[in-house]
């Protein structure tokens, strides 16, 4: 909510108009008035709801496609005359051919400098690419050699980056669930990798690999490398990358790319000062990347690891007691995504994260449908401890619904886990199991208070051990009275 109100704040009153004139032509009448309400500022959510006879849901829904429209028409301004520059690059062969040498070169060289005020490298290739040939009896020809020669270079290590930032993230998703060292390792040589190419380059040239490495460098430093593990003596402090990262997307305004990155910057503001306890400054993030959430999970995965911020969320209304809020929420907030189920680190966690939200509004037997579609859809062998806690998680919900035969079969397949995974390293699922299969126990009115006492002793018990570090959707369930309750008293 506060990204929408932000962007409708800083609108131009031509700018409103247009849009305003845009979704009313589209008969989007109360996109329209929720624009205006916002525009002018004076009404709460509230009372904007009331005035547009709306629903949570439908309100959550509306703000949703109105930021996108929003976001579509801030676009096409930057579009428009950047279309028009990569027109006038395909016609390049046209003003070699048919214009005078001088006029050719005057008109590539003015091609350059606004080329370079959009930094589109690979254009600027082919302007070189021209200068050099027109030059090439020319003292200037070394100079535009050089260039083209540069940009090729260039070009080919921007390209290298963004290959190594989207396998550094699907890596990333694979270690969070396994946290192997080989993995980890795997991640660190990545981020170094990256550096490396980063540094060929003064920070004039390179602003976009600096973009690109502040990126998965920021990520490694809070998920992978804490700051005391990190030997580099040149790092440099994470909020000065944010300050200089800022800088660059309000240089280059018309960057589509910076454009649409500015959500990874706040998302990654958001997770450094949560990670750090900072909860106040996080708050002023927090808003601006969950109205993104849909669009973080499904177009950003070759720049950052948005399930990350899932995990957060869970974290932060654990914190502030607001767990009951989250189902419906959801409703709105993921009407535009489409899960990939090929991206397993990914689908699970969202998934988790759905049926965790599920859990504390009561939709036992949403959930239950939920897991167990996943559990048939993906292929969880690689993630042996993930698997076994997600099927605890199902068992849970079994419980409390008393399905006794379909518990007692998810119970004896993770005793066979338990086994080969050793109950060392699962003493949290032996618990679990534990209080499990005595809810579902026959007991006559003296056992009964026998048993509620002992599902509570286990509970108290099950609070007090860890949780291993690594993917855990166990971890976001309150091992408290009312859990004890759910698993003793008949839903």
């Amino acid at each position: 909510m506060a990204k929408l109100k932000n962007i409708i704040k800083q609108l131009s009153q031509d700018d409103f108009q247009n849009i305003y004139d845009q979704l009313m032509q589209t008969n989007a009448e109360k996109s329209a008035d929720l624009l205006k309400y916002m525009y002018q500022d004076q009404l709460s959510d509230t009372k904007v709801m009331k005035e547009l006879n709306v629903n949570y849901n439908a309100y959550y829904t509306l703000r949703s496609r109105l930021n996108q429209k929003i976001e579509e028409y801030l676009l096409e301004q930057i579009e428009n005359p950047r279309t028009d520059l990569l027109k006038k690059v395909a016609n390049l062969n046209e003003i070699v051919f048919t214009k005078k040498r001088t006029i050719a070169i005057t008109t590539l060289k003015k091609l350059e400098k606004e080329l370079l005020e959009y930094d589109l490298s690979n254009e600027l290739m082919l302007v070189y690419k021209n200068l050099k040939k027109l030059y090439i009896s020319d003292v200037n020809y070394y100079e535009y050699s050089q260039l083209y020669n540069r940009h090729v270079a260039y070009m080919l290590d921007v390209e290298r980056v963004e290959t190594f930032m989207a396998e550094y993230f699907k890596k990333y998703g694979s270690y969070s669930f396994s946290l192997e060292e080989d993995e980890k390792l795997e991640l660190i040589l990545l981020n170094k990798e990256i550096q490396n190419i980063y540094r060929r380059y003064d920070s004039e040239t390179s602003h976009r690999l600096y973009i690109y490495y502040s990126c998965v460098n920021v990520f490694h430093r809070l998920f992978v490398e804490a700051e005391d593990e990190l030997t580099d003596e040149n790092i440099e402090p994470i909020e000065d990358i944010f300050t200089n990262m800022e800088k660059i997307f309000h240089r280059f305004k018309a960057d589509p790319i910076y454009f649409h990155l500015g959500v990874v910057l706040e998302f990654l503001r958001f997770e450094y000062y949560n990670y750090y306890k900072l909860y106040r400054k996080s708050e002023k993030f927090f808003e601006e990347v969950d109205d993104s959430i849909g669009s973080l999970l499904s177009s950003y995965n070759g720049h950052t690891y948005g399930a990350r911020f899932l995990f957060t969320k869970l974290e932060r209304q654990m914190r502030l007691g607001n767990m009951a809020t989250l189902y419906e929420e959801n409703a709105g907030l993921f009407i535009d995504f489409e899960s990939d189920q090929q991206n397993i680190p990914q689908y699970v966690t969202y998934v988790g994260y759905r049926t965790i939200c599920m859990y504390y509004a009561g939709k036992y037997e949403e959930a239950i449908r939920w897991l167990n579609k996943l559990l048939n859809e993906t292929n969880l062998k690689r993630y042996p401890y993930a698997h076994l806690d997600i099927k605890l998680l199902l068992s849970v919900f079994y419980g409390i619904l008393r399905e006794r035969n379909l518990l007692n079969q998810c119970l004896s397949s993770m005793q066979r886990q338990v086994r080969i995974l050793s109950k060392e390293t699962c003493i949290h699922a032996v618990q679990l199991m534990k209080i499990l299969k005595l809810s579902v126990t026959d007991a006559v009115y003296g056992e009964a208070i026998e048993k509620a006492e002992k599902i509570k002793s286990l509970t108290e018990k099950l609070r007090k051990t860890v949780i291993p570090p690594g993917f855990s959707l166990l971890r976001y369930l309150k091992f408290d009275d009312e859990f004890a309750q759910k698993l003793t008293y008949k839903k």
